[in-house]
């Protein structure tokens, strides 16, 4: 099969993607082999490409916002010619404690999609049946895969940062998943604020709804109820933190963060102010955020590139060039 393996970790602007054949994966017992139609390009792959993320398997094949077919390994739930969903959690052991209270997405022992185990930037993957997905037959492949990380993570980061329906919320970043999540806080009747850097960026949450738009470390009018960073900059973090209510929480949407500067514990934090980090996802924020999107008609904006250009796809993720969200068409 034609996949994009990475050589070695480095920057994106080096093409460390090598396209070219590699063996077609077959499915072992409680897998199902995935023909791959598209696959979402998410910040975290950048992470894994670039080394911010420490190698775990060489020749790793990224991306991890599948979606495709089963063709082979087929279960009850899903026969050959299901449509389904991946997304970065591939699986977990089931047996550690945080498994065992429910917090899968704090497992001792996960799999991942895209780095622990090879992802979707290829024409096959194989992936465990019970870390798999139906999609909604309303949405196509390239409006779903975005879904599948960039939107599930956002929603839980609104989870973890506690919003309810009619707040005021901050949205630190406006990408691929704060274009997704400002459709949900629409649909509960919030009220959005967005402080993003580039004007076309900013010019997007103004067309999506947001009541105010402004630079990156711009601090809103208002003061927030709640709020989710989506760029891995500590001074972003802090920005956030000073637009809070007392009471408020900051759920901080990064796998990677570049570091948290000094700041006024007095002004900023006190007054049980939170700062929150999002790891992961559960299959329970999968399931109930695809029903969510299903009922709103979510159709995320989506820039498509082909598998031979896998770099550059990631090259636009770094760049910030795209509005929305990218993804790889096999």
């Amino acid at each position: 099969m034609k996949a994009a393996t990475l050589t070695s970790p480095q920057e994106v602007w080096k093409r460390p993607l090598r396209i070219g054949q590699v063996a077609r994966p077959e499915p072992k017992p409680g897998q199902v082999l995935v023909r791959v139609r598209v696959c979402g390009v998410c910040r975290t792959d950048l992470h894994i490409v670039e080394g911010d993320l420490p190698p775990c398997r060489p020749g790793v094949i990224p991306g991890h916002q599948i979606v495709g077919e089963v063709v082979a390994g087929a279960s009850e739930e899903f026969p050959v010619g299901t449509r389904v969903g991946v997304s970065w959690m591939g699986g977990t052991d089931g047996t550690c404690r945080y498994c065992r209270l429910g917090l899968e997405n704090l497992c001792d022992s996960p799999t991942f999609t895209g780095y622990t185990v090879d992802g979707g930037y290829a024409e096959y993957a194989v992936v465990r049946s019970d870390f798999t997905f139906p999609l909604p037959d309303q949405l196509d492949d390239l409006h779903a895969a975005p879904l599948l990380c960039a939107g599930i993570i956002g929603f839980r980061s609104l989870r973890v940062a506690g919003v309810k329906h009619g707040d005021r919320v901050g949205l630190f970043g406006f990408g691929a998943s704060a274009h997704l999540a400002i459709a949900v806080l629409r649909s509960w009747n919030c009220e959005v604020y967005v402080s993003t850097r580039g004007a076309t960026h900013r010019q997007l949450a103004a067309s999506l709804g947001a009541v105010w738009v402004g630079s990156e470390t711009d601090r809103p009018p208002a003061e927030l109820d709640c709020a989710v960073t989506f760029a891995p900059s500590g001074d972003v973090v802090v920005a956030a933190l000073s637009s809070l209510r007392k009471g408020g929480v900051v759920a901080i949407n990064a796998i990677h963060l570049d570091r948290i500067p000094q700041f006024d514990y007095d002004r900023l934090l006190w007054g049980e102010r939170q700062l929150r980090s999002v790891a992961n996802m559960t299959r329970a924020d999968a399931r109930d955020f695809l029903q969510v999107a299903s009922e709103i008609d979510l159709r995320p904006r989506v820039t498509a590139f082909p598998l031979d250009q896998a770099n550059e796809a990631l090259i636009a993720v770094k760049e910030d060039s795209i509005d929305g969200a990218v993804a790889i068409v096999v």
